[in-house]
Parts: C-alpha cells; sequence; structure tokens
C-alpha cells in the first residue's frame, strides 16, 4: 500500500548515493519471475550503488524454475552466484553438492534469532533438527486468509448468523468457526458461496491447502527424525483434519475442483466468496482498487487454531542460497552480509519484499504498513512445511493422489485416504534407506 511513497525514496536514495565509476564486480542471483523478484532488483540495485557491485535477478517463469535450475546445478555451471530456491529444494540441493554450506556464516551472524524461528527451520536447515543451514530466509510466505468485511458486518448478516449459531460474526478464531461461517455464506441460490480453497493437484496446491488444517488439528506429516509416518499421517487428529477440509470443499463455489492462487483471488474480486485461502505473496493485488473492485470491503487473517489449540500455517516463499559452482563465492558472502542488515531487511519490506527478520517483523511499522501486515507477522511465527528430502516430489504425487479423490469426488474416507497414503511414504521412504 505505501509502495509508491518508499519507491520515491528509492529513488531519492539512489540519486544521493554515487555509485563507483567502473564496476569491479558482478553477481547473478537466479529466481522465478514474478513481482517480488522484480522488488528485489529494486533493491540490490542499493547494493549496487554502495558498493559498486553490480547485481542482476534472472528470472524465468515458475513453470522453468526448478528445471532450469536444476539442469544449470547438474552440469556445474557457474551462470549463477546465488539462487532464490524454494524450501523443498534444501535436501536435493544440499545432498547434490549444488549449495554451499553457510553452517558458520548462519552461526557468525547469529541468523538463528535474527530471523523468526519458525522460517529458519523450514527455509535454511537440512536434514530436519540438523543444525546445518544452506539458505537465508528470502521471500517470506505462507497461506493466509481474506474476506469480504462487508458481509461480515452487514447488521442483518449478523444477527442472522448470531440467531443460528450463538456467538458473533466475526473473523473466525478457530476452524469450527471457520466451517461454520463457511456454511453460513454458502447460497448457491444467491450465487454467492462460503469460501474458496485450494484444489489444484498438479503440484503443491492441494497439499498447501490441506496442511493448513492438519498442522492446526494438532497432526504431522510424519517423524523427520526417523521418517516414520505410520500412525502419525494417518493418526485420528489427520483424519480429523482431513474431514475438515473435505467440508470445506462442500462450501465453495462450483467448479472448484481445480483451484490455485489466481482462482482464490478471483473469488474475493468477482464477489464469490465470503473468505478465500491464498499465499501472502497475492493479496497486494486485493488491496488495489485497480486489480480488486472490493479492495477498500477486503480484510485479511491468520489461518486460525484448530479444535486442540493448535495453529500452524502452510509456508510458501523461498531462502537465498550461494551456488557452489559459483565463481565468485566470497563476493556473494559479501552480499548476504549486506542482505541480512536489520536496515536493509526493513528496506527489502518497504519495497514490497516479504521479510523474515524478526525485528523488522515485529515492529509497529511493518505491522500497519498494509491491511494484511499484521497477519503476515502472526503466520511468520507458526509456519510449518512439507518434506524437504531428494525425493519430495514422490511424496507430493502420492498425497495428491490419496486426498484429491476424497475431497474433490466424495470417495472413500478420510482414514481410507490416509491410511493409503501412510503405505505409500512408508514405501518410498524405505526405498531410499531411509527407513529400515
Amino acid at each position: 500500500m505505501h509502495r509508491p511513497f518508499y519507491r520515491l525514496l528509492a529513488g531519492a536514495a539512489a540519486i544521493a548515493l554515487s555509485a563507483p565509476a567502473a564496476l569491479s564486480q558482478e553477481l547473478t542471483i537466479f529466481w522465478a519471475e514474478w513481482d517480488p523478484a522484480n522488488y528485489l532488483q529494486e533493491l540490490v540495485n542499493e547494493y549496487e550503488a554502495e558498493t559498486g557491485v553490480r547485481v542482476t535477478v534472472e528470472t524465468t517463469p515458475w513453470q522453468d524454475f526448478q528445471t532450469k535450475a536444476f539442469t544449470e546445478f547438474n552440469a556445474r555451471g557457474s551462470a549463477y552466484d546465488m539462487i532464490v530456491g524454494d524450501s523443498q529444494w534444501l535436501g536435493a540441493a544440499s545432498e547434490g553438492g549444488h549449495y554451499v554450506d553457510l553452517t558458520e556464516f548462519f552461526k557468525a551472524n547469529n541468523l538463528g534469532e535474527i530471523m523468526a524461528p519458525a522460517t529458519v527451520k523450514y527455509y535454511a536447515e537440512y536434514p530436519a533438527n540438523s543444525q546445518k543451514f544452506w539458505a537465508i530466509p528470502a521471500e517470506g510466505d505462507a497461506v493466509g486468509w481474506s474476506y469480504r468485511k462487508d458481509w461480515f458486518e452487514d447488521p442483518a448478516e449478523m444477527e442472522a448468523f448470531k440467531a443460528k449459531y450463538g456467538y458473533d460474526l466475526a473473523v473466525p478464531q478457530d476452524w469450527k468457526q471457520l466451517i461454520d461461517i463457511a456454511e453460513f455464506f454458502h447460497r448457491p441460490d444467491q450465487d454467492r458461496y462460503g469460501i474458496a480453497i485450494y484444489t489444484d493437484n498438479s503440484y503443491d496446491g492441494l497439499v498447501m491447502g490441506v496442511e493448513n488444517a492438519l498442522f492446526s488439528y494438532g497432526a504431522e506429516l510424519g517423524n523427520p527424525d526417523t521418517y516414520e509416518v505410520e500412525g502419525i499421517i494417518n493418526s485420528d487428529k489427520a483424519v480429523e483434519a482431513l474431514e475438515a477440509y473435505r467440508k470445506l470443499y462442500s462450501f465453495t463455489p462450483p467448479g472448484w475442483s481445480k483451484t490455485f492462487f489466481v482462482e482464490n483471488n478471483q473469488a474475493i474480486t468477482e464477489n464469490l466468496a465470503a473468505m478465500s485461502m491464498n499465499y501472502f505473496a497475492f493479496f497486494p493485488a486485493l488491496v488495489n482498487p485497480a486489480t480488486n473492485p472490493n479492495a477498500a470491503s477486503t480484510g485479511f487473517f491468520a489461518n486460525p487454531k484448530g479444535p486442540y489449540g493448535d495453529q500452524f500455517a502452510a509456508l510458501g516463499g523461498q531462502g537465498i542460497s550461494i551456488v557452489s559452482y559459483s565463481n565468485n563465492i566470497d563476493e556473494s558472502y559479501k552480499f548476504l552480509e549486506w542482505f541480512i542488515r536489520e536496515d536493509v531487511q526493513k528496506r527489502w519490506a518497504e519495497l514490497g519484499g516479504y521479510t523474515a527478520h524478526a525485528a523488522t517483523l515485529e515492529s509497529e511499522e511493518f505491522r500497519n504498513a498494509t491491511p494484511y501486515n499484521e497477519a503476515f507477522f502472526q503466520t511468520m511465527f507458526m509456519v510449518k512445511d512439507f518434506w524437504a528430502v531428494p525425493e519430495y516430489a514422490e511424496l507430493l504425487i502420492a498425497a495428491n493422489q490419496r486426498w484429491y479423490p476424497y475431497i474433490v469426488g466424495g470417495e472413500g474416507t478420510a482414514k481410507e485416504a490416509l491410511d493409503a497414503l501412510a503405505a505409500d511414504w512408508t514405501a518410498t521412504f524405505k526405498k531410499y534407506g531411509r527407513l529400515k
């Protein structure tokens, strides 16, 4: 919301600083093609102004990002000095020798405390609980919720809701209220629906969506130290969580069987749903009247707690790593030293990047900067992620194959879907020697 103001400051800063006449060094950071990469380019232009080191953020469309990155890794190419890679790449990239071990850098700079602890665990550490670090949290992101404030605050709706459910209509405090509100606003005869959730099973959309229920119901994917999953991913709490997600699906708009971030923003902009799940990275479009006619009446909240008091959200976003084949590793370390500075992290947030820097997140200035920053601040301290092992893609495919037919097709039961998934994941972990 404040980006034009901050961009004005950026321009002034750039003019005030005088860049050296000749560039002594250049660095290339590889990332996917989206707005945060543009914000990062703005940020690193200021690094060039300060140091004379030119940094280029090279991008490629999201659908090509992983393939292009690992093609370059496997060729041991030096085209990229650093990469802003997905959290689930940590296993494959570190075990493959593609990332520089940043453990000593992490400790020397106390990054375990400087960054929000939950983001360090999932953007940087591999294996889980090993205290070995391969990335610096860069673009923090997670799943949150948008909602129609005008629907929630309508006096007639508030009266009708309280008469039916016995409590005030407001931002849901737990998953029971989330389901109640979705049910209340689900009115197909009025072309108005309760909720929009992720259902796309092409990659991680559906799984990310389910994780919000799974983790907040107190369930886990498995034991990250032993890779045991039997009795964990198919626990009673996991069954409850999957049933809750299936229940939410029954309150989505028609045809909501292959939806991800684009459709879920449209649910708000096109007056389809009362509440919508999405990554925080896509919320700027919802506060922009040019892209959301309901911008003034759109609110945001963090993923609510589950029935047993647990409250977590599925992690998105990426960390920044040094590529081990870079010819500029020492210079890359210098850049990371600059990037983690508190004033730079504050500037990163001002430009539109989602910082994971704890002090910046906790500041009143950040929390009040946009309508969604308060929810983002709360979420960055309660994120959890999918498996980051090299075989994560096999695990992801199995989850999609077991969960999608139950949630979208209504086939079988949640217990049957989770029991089958436990067997799939056990076989995968045995195949790769992680589980005997």
